[in-house]
């Protein structure tokens, strides 16, 4: 089933182009060409997903997400110029869950959509239902909820399918490209992705992010979840 989806670009035939190949698969589109007018529809009535260019006018890209990142967890894909790292990376920081350079070609654009709404549907969910849990952390495959103690903590959507795939994974070491694979859906792609949902997750899940004791490090392959040692 099609989703309703906000396009951001301030460029006219970037847009055009964009919501053209989003209607040929089935979606309602609708396209704004600044970030405060975005950001403006997305809180007072959130789309499926939000494509967002970085560049634009009253609020840039990042800003757009930083705020609506504080206040709803909806799937966003970054558009970023000339295929800059810092921007890449930029974008995932404040928490885009997925990012396409330009130039770029609307049909990578519309399956990476496609992507992200699976994801963001129940792909985790549908690997496993339940209840994952891991000391005071507590993930509920059913509700997507994920619960630190007795505070909620707000996770992306390819931020939760990361922890729950760790989680259902314990002590198992994924390469970074593993991990694409399997979380993402991405036979290719910057392995940088995976740092930076990384080293968010750390910050909302680890006491101390900087030594981490669930999300670890293992040197020269990638990353494992260690399980808290029973009291």
């Amino acid at each position: 089933m099609g989703a309703r989806i906000l396009v951001v670009d301030d460029d006219p035939t970037v847009a055009e182009v964009v919501v053209r190949y989003l209607e040929r698969d089935g979606h309602r589109v609708e396209c704004v060409s600044d970030g405060a007018e975005a950001l403006r529809r997305a809180l007072s009535d959130p789309p499926d997903l939000m494509v967002l260019d970085l560049m634009l006018p009253k609020m840039d890209g990042l800003a757009v997400c930083r705020k609506l990142r504080e206040r709803r967890p909806l799937p966003v894909i970054m558009l970023t110029a000339l295929g800059e790292e810092i921007d890449r990376v930029a974008g995932l920081e404040v928490g885009a869950d997925d990012y396409v350079t330009k130039p770029f070609s609307p049909r990578e654009l519309a399956l990476r959509v496609r992507s992200v709404l699976r994801r963001g549907r129940g792909a985790a969910a549908a690997a496993g239902t339940g209840v994952l849990r891991d000391g005071d952390l507590v993930v509920d495959v059913d509700a997507h909820e994920v619960r630190l103690g007795a505070a909620e903590v707000t996770l992306t959507a390819r931020e939760f399918d990361l922890l729950a795939h760790l989680m259902r994974n314990p002590r198992q070491a994924f390469s970074r490209a593993a991990l694409l694979d399997q979380v993402w859906g991405w036979s290719f792609g910057d392995s940088s992705t995976v740092t930076v949902h990384v080293r968010r997750l750390r910050e909302k899940i680890e006491p101390d992010p900087a030594a981490p004791r669930r999300i670890v490090t293992v040197w020269g392959v990638g990353y494992r979840f260690e399980p808290t040692p029973e009291p």
